[in-house]
């Protein structure tokens, strides 16, 4: 089975709170997911969290402090992310 591969939910914008990562997407929509679901990001500091890169026109966001990197298409499977 091949991975979604989106062409308008493209990022725009990431914000955190203490428990989730927030994604807002070019079509309007915000995906909201905890941090826990990412190490990398969960252990970093917010300063960190703010230095992201948005690649990939759009689909891909990038920490390159913290050498971590999710899809969209990732963001949008949800709960199966395990699976990947």
């Amino acid at each position: 089975m091949r991975a979604y591969v989106p062409t308008t939910a493209l990022v725009k914008a990431v914000t955190f709170d203490d428990a989730l990562m927030h994604v807002t997407l070019t079509d309007g929509r915000i995906v909201s997911v905890p941090i826990i679901w990412f190490p990398l990001l969960h252990a970093a500091a917010s300063e960190q969290r703010s230095h992201y890169e948005i690649g990939a026109g759009g689909r891909s966001l990038h920490w390159a402090e913290l050498d971590e990197d999710i899809s969209v298409a990732h963001l949008l499977a949800g709960a199966d992310h395990t699976s990947t």
